[in-house]
C-alpha cells in the first residue's frame, strides 16, 4: 500500500525544513570582538572595549548578510533597532575622535555635549533591553496560571456551612440607628489639673527666719529647698520686698554670680513688710513665726459675672 503523492511530498518538505539551520541571533566577528551585536554595545558602554578601533563598516556588512540569510523571514523590529544601535556607534566613534583639548569654538562644545549624550543614550538603551526581559519573563509566568472557571465539585462543596443569617429587621434597625447617631462632643476637662497657690509673705517669713539665724545667706542656699519655679519665684518676690523695707542687702561680686544676702535689721523686733502681690496690707512678723500673721491666703482676683452686670446697669 502505498502514500498519496501529496502525502509524499509535505513529508520531504517538512524533512527538509527541519534540517535547513534556523538563523540565529545576529552575532559580530570583527576584530577583537566575537558575539551578539547587543553584547558589543554593553562592552562599550562599559569601556571594556575601545569604540575607535571598531570597523563599523564590517558590522554592517555582516547585519546586511545576516537579514539575506534569512530571506522573506527577516524581522523589520531588528532590523530597525540595528539601525538605532549602528547610528549611536558611529556618532560615538565621531565624538571620540574629536580633539580632547580647550574649546575653541561653539561648534566643538556642541560636538562635546553630543558624546555626553551619546553616552547617556546607551545607557538607556540597556536600562529598555533590560526593562523589556523582565517583562518578557513575567509575561510567561503569568501565561501558565489559569483562572478557574468552573464550580466547586459536590466532594468540596459539600464541605461548605450553611450561611446563617441570626439577626432580623428590628436589629439592623438598631444597628442602623446606632451607627447614625449623632456621637457626643469630646470635652477637656482641666479640673484634675492642681495649681499651686504660693504666698509671699510665708515665703518671706521664711527668709526673716533663716537669715535671724545665719546672718548672711546666698540666693542659691535660700531656694535649695524649693519645690517648683512658683516656689523660687514667690521666694525671690519676699527677697524684694525685704529690701524695699531694708531688713537685707545684696552684693554680687562677679556678673551672673551668686548672690550674698545680708541681714541688715536687729535680730530681734519686728519687720514690718508690705506684701503688694498677696493683698494690700501690712504684715508684722517677728521672729516667732506664727501661722497667724504669714499664712493668710491671696485674695482672689476673679469677679462675680451678676455683679459686673449690676455695675454696668449703673
Amino acid at each position: 500500500m502505498t502514500a498519496p503523492a501529496g502525502t509524499a511530498e509535505q513529508v520531504v518538505a517538512a524533512t527538509e525544513s527541519e534540517a535547513a539551520p534556523q538563523p540565529s541571533v545576529f552575532s559580530v566577528h570583527v576584530g577583537d570582538f566575537e558575539g551578539p551585536f547587543e553584547l558589543l554595545l554593553s562592552l562599550i558602554s562599559k569601556h571594556k572595549l575601545e569604540v575607535t578601533e571598531l570597523a563599523l563598516h564590517r558590522v554592517t556588512d555582516e547585519f546586511i548578510g545576516y537579514i539575506r540569510a534569512k530571506g522573506v523571514n527577516w524581522d523589520l523590529d531588528e532590523a530597525s533597532g540595528f539601525l538605532v544601535v549602528a547610528a549611536t556607534l558611529l556618532d560615538l566613534k565621531a565624538a571620540r575622535l574629536l580633539p580632547s583639548g580647550e574649546v575653541e569654538d561653539e561648534e566643538d562644545l556642541a560636538l562635546l555635549e553630543a558624546r555626553d549624550l551619546l553616552f547617556a543614550r546607551l545607557l538607556q538603551y540597556r536600562a529598555y533591553k533590560e526593562v523589556a526581559s523582565l517583562l518578557a519573563d513575567r509575561m510567561a509566568t503569568a501565561n501558565k496560571s489559569l483562572p478557574r472557571t468552573v464550580g466547586l465539585e459536590p466532594q468540596f462543596a459539600a464541605l461548605l456551612p450553611e450561611v446563617l443569617i441570626g439577626i432580623g429587621l428590628e436589629q439592623f434597625a438598631m444597628l442602623a440607628a446606632k451607627t447614625l447617631a449623632p456621637k457626643p462632643v469630646d470635652e477637656v476637662s482641666i479640673s484634675h489639673i492642681h495649681v499651686q497657690r504660693v504666698s509671699v509673705r510665708e515665703q518671706a517669713a521664711i527668709i526673716v527666719e533663716r537669715l535671724r539665724r545665719q546672718g548672711t545667706s546666698t540666693f542659691r542656699a535660700l531656694i535649695a529647698d524649693c519645690d517648683s519655679t512658683l516656689v523660687v519665684v514667690g521666694r525671690f518676690l519676699a527677697l524684694l520686698e525685704l529690701y524695699r523695707e531694708s531688713a537685707v542687702s545684696f552684693e554680687q561680686i562677679t556678673p551672673l554670680g551668686d548672690l550674698t544676702i545680708r541681714w541688715m535689721a536687729g535680730a530681734e523686733g519686728e519687720v514690718k513688710v508690705t506684701d503688694e502681690f498677696d493683698e494690700d496690707r501690712e504684715v508684722d512678723m517677728d521672729e516667732s513665726g506664727d501661722d497667724d500673721m504669714v499664712g493668710i491666703e491671696p485674695v482672689s482676683d476673679s469677679i462675680d459675672p451678676g455683679q459686673a452686670q449690676e455695675s454696668d446697669d449703673e
